[in-house]
């Protein structure tokens, strides 16, 4: 460990646009004030984020956009928050940016600032795999260094001669990668995780995941809670773990639509990972809540449902087979997928009373396994990345 620079602390910009990002860059601020415990971060983040010590200009919420109507509706405010962190940035004089996720701003605001001089990092690889691959000549403008979750990433950057590293996902790291049936009536980690929240160790209980936006509350909710309905006799309890403050208020209000439900619905704020652990399957939204319960070794089903006009844009220019990660990841249909008018709470009622009745999983969970292993770096959460990044910055370690 050694400090390039004496004669003020080192100084770091960073922007994440959602939960999942605060999360990884509560991490990695962490682990950069490990190596150079002096360094000052700031930007836009969440509450992870500033429990760590980083000074969020404006609240992550306001950032908080979905589909593509969405974004230009919101452009002028989008674009203020953009000169904001761009001006600060400058005046700052800090030594990178890094940009978590939230492609579309974090990749505008990196070439802005990469012309200026400044070292750029991009956390977590959009999915030009799967899509838009002419993103690439723009990355490799803009961009100094890719730090990649999923080690298949890697190859297309290099291709490319764009800096890459695999760092492997903190959740990955974060969660034992056990062996053991998840969903024995022995599970240490259930029988807790239930006693946390109240539940009985004897319950079916089916936990659901709606999302973190207000939109994919408002659509996909809205298919989990029907679903749940069409469930309501063969499951004990339903749980939600809302993202946030705004999102449980948002879920209350939802709720009042469905009395059927009443008594068998428990709603908390945050905790996710505590109710994933605790239920016998999920029913969740895409993205990184799907690996998530794949690392806890949940049979789940995902569902996912945009606006007719943003889902009729997104349909023709998506080349991957698949939406859920851990289909992805494994190369075939591990989850049963309901995508936008696929999304028919009937056929996902059927799915999870199939996967309910199944008497094991053990194919499905040693092929959720495997994947395990092949995303940890068995270091600490956001450790490679940290390291990665204050290479870029010219600090030596």
């Amino acid at each position: 460990m050694s400090a390039s620079r004496p004669d003020r602390p080192l100084t770091i910009s960073m922007v994440a646009g959602e939960a999942s990002g605060d999360h990884l860059g509560a991490a990695l601020v962490r682990e950069i004030k490990r190596i150079e415990p002096a360094t000052r971060f700031f930007g836009i983040g969440g509450p992870a984020m500033i429990s760590e010590g980083f000074v969020s200009e404006v609240d992550m919420e306001r950032l908080s956009v979905n589909g593509f109507l969405d974004p230009l509706m919101r452009l002028p405010e989008l674009i203020r928050l953009l000169i904001l962190v761009r001006d600060k940035v400058i005046a700052s004089n800090a030594a990178c940016f890094v940009g978590i996720d939230f492609n579309v701003f974090n990749l505008l605001l990196a070439g802005i600032l990469h012309r200026r001089g400044i070292k750029t990092v991009h956390y977590v690889s959009p999915s030009v795999w799967a899509w838009r691959r002419r993103r690439l000549s723009r990355i490799a403008k803009n961009i100094d260094l890719m730090l990649t979750l999923y080690p298949h990433e890697t190859e297309l950057y290099e291709q490319h001669d764009i800096d890459v590293a695999f760092v492997g996902h903190p959740m990955a790291d974060e969660i034992a990668c056990e062996d053991d049936e998840p969903d024995s009536p022995t599970d240490a980690n259930k029988a807790k995780a239930r006693t946390q929240l109240d539940i009985g160790q004897e319950d079916r209980v089916v936990a659901i995941l709606p999302g973190s936006r207000a939109r994919e509350v408002s659509y996909s909710g809205r298919d989990f809670l029907q679903t749940a309905e069409y469930l309501s006799s063969q499951v004990d309890r339903f749980v939600i773990p809302a993202a946030n403050g705004r999102r449980k208020l948002q879920l209350e209000s939802m709720l009042g639509e469905y009395p059927a439900l009443a008594g068998k619905i428990q709603l908390v704020e945050g905790r996710s990972r505590s109710v994933m652990t605790a239920a016998d399957l999920v029913m969740v939204n895409s993205g990184t809540a799907t690996l998530e319960a794949l690392l806890l070794r949940r049979p789940m089903i995902m569902s996912y449902r945009l606006g007719a006009f943003t889902y009729a844009i997104v349909s023709r220019l998506v080349t991957t087979k698949w939406f859920a990660l851990p289909n992805i990841l494994a190369g075939q249909n591990l989850v049963p997928e309901f995508i936008q008018q696929d999304a028919d709470p009937r056929r996902m009622a059927a799915a999870v009373i199939k996967l309910l009745q199944a008497p094991t999983h053990r194919d499905l969970l040693d092929e959720f396994a495997r994947i395990h292993r092949q995303l940890r770096t068995n270091k600490a959460p956001g450790r490679e990345a940290a390291r990665a990044v204050l290479r870029l910055c010219g600090v030596g370690i």
